[in-house]
């Protein structure tokens, strides 16, 4: 069997098992779990207020998701030509290519979304009877998300890259990667709307309803009687579900193309096709792996839920050893040359291992700086004690503390795979970080629909057990949903990484045609467009993360008045006898979201693009570096300051130091509120900084080459 039907097989089966677990949720009555009509009409009414609300973010999104990639793929076909290659117009296959990583990046978040608004209701009936069966099915839910996202991923790449190798019959391989790295940047762009719009929807109507509702009103959290807390059910869904999956999505699509665009000057002839996709086919035998890996672990009692997440992402790492290490002995030759050197297929298996182990490393540093079980978690909770200002104190020293092993993980994870393969082991090694990436999605896809469940058991009065149970499972969900922004920063690290050495790599490959003679690969760190531009970089991510937060807060401050409004205007709704306008909090944090998002966006789609038109490659070479090593420390940073601040308001919502409606669990919220955006909105979203702009500039290497350095030009 041909290496593209093995890709396209593995691929479909994934999908498949989407499916199962799709018709295996949905045959549930959403109230199966209500015992009598009044609690199952309360089920019905929440759980399609929240479904409706998720629905229509999204709809309102994608049109403004429709509007760019309609936009961009014409400034793709327009921009992107190179001129040694007269008889073919590169920038209109990329806009093709672009187009179809955008639409399948959608298609994923769509899928996640609807199959996780699905699951809510149905985890939260479940817990009526057990926490086995409610476990279960919050972790099928993810597992829709997982499955679905890493089929369409490997489905529509191979068979974007089919229809242009097709279609352009006895062009290079190389440029046929290099087209293909449209479909990355799809993905990414996606994903741009999706992290940074969805990041603020949810964290907007989380504060809202946190300020006003627990703080202000002293109500429990999803208390029926708060205006925001749909919104903040809804928010759970665009954020952490189809925001994390366009993200990974991104990932995954990106180091792909990377390692493609690099490994095609290595295995450049058809004889070796197996081992030029090589990085598409070690994602596709993930499912396989993965679907195995869901059948090894089984919850019995409320100690193994966190337990359990976590042997899923051992056990599929365990498994992946063997499998990709036979899959790159039939694959890949025993040897051949990367940059002058030797490279065996043993090397490239070390490189992937690098990658694994360095996931599995940062996601253990990643729960210990954020779980309530360590030191770091409970000395947070304890400064709640002295007040709200110690808590922050404390939390940012956390998060700056945190950054330490993960970064040194990091590191490794390249410097090791750079020494034995190039820049093409580090692409390898990104996608051995993302080798659990379908156990990872259904991990973190698993939070929101416990989280959800949670909130509708207590909406719908379901009673203190119920309510309990749901916490367990929340409670784990807020431990790996960490250690999956862990994972997403550290792929988006090495991922950027492989796409620079593409990027570098094709400017130098076309300048040599041009004759412009200027070596990009070894670039002087002291040149002066290099140093302007590594200065530069550094600006982005805080300018980035000022943009996001100032949104959050903006955003948040218009559903903070919008919930007191409705308790000053009308006190039937604190008292329980009227209901309050959910939809109107859902209509502020969509309104919000969408127009804070397009300032950041601007930001990361143009800066790359006017600096390397008026600067050149060496400037732009400068700014991707110095984002990258800026925006990884803030990143992670971020990312476990906001995890921390969290777990550590519920650890004292569990009795410790007062518990609930105490002084100190006061103080605990502010600094949950101070670091939802932090966690679910700037930090994950500089993912996305990095990964955009890298890719953003492998995709306009030729405009640069073409027509970059305007002003460096004007001087000389």
């Amino acid at each position: 069997m041909s290496i593209t039907a093995t890709i396209v097989l593995l691929s479909i089966f994934g999908l498949f098992v989407a499916l199962f677990y799709t018709k295996k949720i949905t045959s549930i009555p959403i109230d199966s779990g209500a015992d009598n009509e009044q609690e199952a009409q309360k089920l019905r009414s929440i759980h399609k207020a929240i479904a409706d609300g998720a629905m229509a973010f999204l709809k309102q999104e994608y049109k403004y998701m429709a509007i760019f990639m309609a936009v961009f793929a014409f400034i793709i076909g327009l921009l992107i030509n190179d001129p040694h290659t007269a008889d073919l117009n590169e920038g209109v296959y990329t806009a093709f290519a672009f187009i179809a990583g955008g639409l399948i990046s959608i298609l994923s978040g769509y899928v996640g979304m609807k199959i996780a608004t699905a699951g809510n209701v149905r985890t939260t009936g479940a817990a009526k009877k057990s926490i086995t069966q409610a476990f279960e099915i919050a972790l099928n839910s993810g597992a829709v998300m997982g499955f679905t996202l890493v089929g369409l991923a490997g489905l529509g790449l191979i068979l974007v890259y089919v229809v242009i190798d097709a279609l352009l019959v006895d062009t290079d391989v190389q440029i046929i990667m290099e087209i293909l790295a449209g479909f990355g940047l799809g993905g990414s762009s996606i994903a741009l709307f999706g992290r940074v719009g969805g990041g603020i929807f949810t964290k907007a109507a989380d504060v809202g309803a946190d300020l006003v509702g627990k703080v202000e009103k002293g109500i429990p959290e999803d208390d029926p009687r708060n205006p925001a807390v749909i919104a903040d059910n809804v928010g759970d869904n665009v954020g952490d579900v189809a925001g994390m999956g366009a993200d990974l999505f991104g990932s995954c699509a990106e180091s792909t193309c990377a390692a493609l665009v690099i490994g095609a000057t290595v295995f450049s002839t058809s004889a070796d096709l197996a081992a030029l996709l090589f990085p598409v086919l070690i994602t596709a035998v993930s499912i396989p792996v993965s679907l195995l890996t869901m059948f090894l672990v089984k919850v019995k009692s409320e100690d193994d839920v966190s337990k359990a997440l976590k042997k899923l992402l051992i056990y599929s790492s365990a498994l992946l050893l063997p499998v990709i290490y036979y899959v790159a002995h039939v694959c890949l030759p025993d040897s051949f040359e990367i940059g002058g050197d030797i490279v065996t297929r043993l090397d490239v298996y070390i490189c992937y291992v690098s990658g694994l182990i360095a996931g599995l490393v940062i996601g253990l540093l990643t729960e210990y700086y954020t779980s309530h079980d360590y030191t770091p978690v409970q000395e947070l909770s304890k400064s709640c004690e002295t007040g709200s200002a110690t808590n922050i104190i404390f939390g940012v020293a956390l998060g700056f503390k945190s950054t330490g092993g993960t970064i040194l993980a990091i590191a490794i994870a390249v410097f090791i795979p750079f020494s034995i393969a190039g820049m093409y082991g580090v692409a390898i090694s990104s996608l051995g970080m993302l080798g659990t990436l379908v156990i990872g999605l259904t991990i973190d896809a698993y939070g929101p629909v416990a989280d959800n469940a949670g909130g509708i058991a207590e909406m719908s009065g379901l009673g203190k057990e119920i309510r309990d149970r749901t916490d367990v499972l929340d409670s784990a969900g807020n431990t790996t949903a960490a250690i999956g922004k862990g994972l997403a920063i550290g792929s988006a690290i090495l991922t950027s990484l492989a796409l620079y050495a593409a990027f570098l790599t094709r400017a130098q490959h076309l300048s040599e045609q041009a004759g412009v003679g200027t070596d990009f690969t070894n670039l002087n760190i002291l040149d002066p467009l290099v140093l302007f531009g590594l200065f530069v970089g550094t600006i982005m991510p805080f300018l980035f993360s000022a943009m996001t937060m100032k949104s959050v807060g903006v955003a948040a401050f218009d559903m903070i008045e919008e919930v007191r409004t409705q308790f000053r205007e009308n006190p039937g709704i604190f008292e329980g006898t009227v209901e309050p306008d959910y939809k109107k909090c859902v209509a502020i944090s969509t309104k919000a979201a969408l127009r804070e998002m397009l300032p950041p966006g601007a930001l990361i789609m143009f800066t790359p693009i006017v600096i390397g038109l008026l600067l050149g490659i060496e400037a732009l070479a400068g700014l991707l570096m110095g984002s990258l090593l800026v925006g990884t420390g803030l990143a992670i940073f971020q990312s476990n300051a906001g995890g921390a601040w969290d777990n550590a308001k519920k650890y004292i919502e569990k009795g410790n130091f007062g518990g609930k409606g105490s002084e100190p669990h006061k103080a605990a919220v502010v600094g949950d509120t101070v670091g939802d955006p932090f966690k679910d909105t700037s930090g994950p979203s500089l993912n996305i900084l990095l990964k955009l702009s890298a890719i953003l500039s492998l995709v306009f290497v030729p405009f640069f080459i073409n027509y970059g350095g305007i002003l460096v030009n004007l001087f000389k």
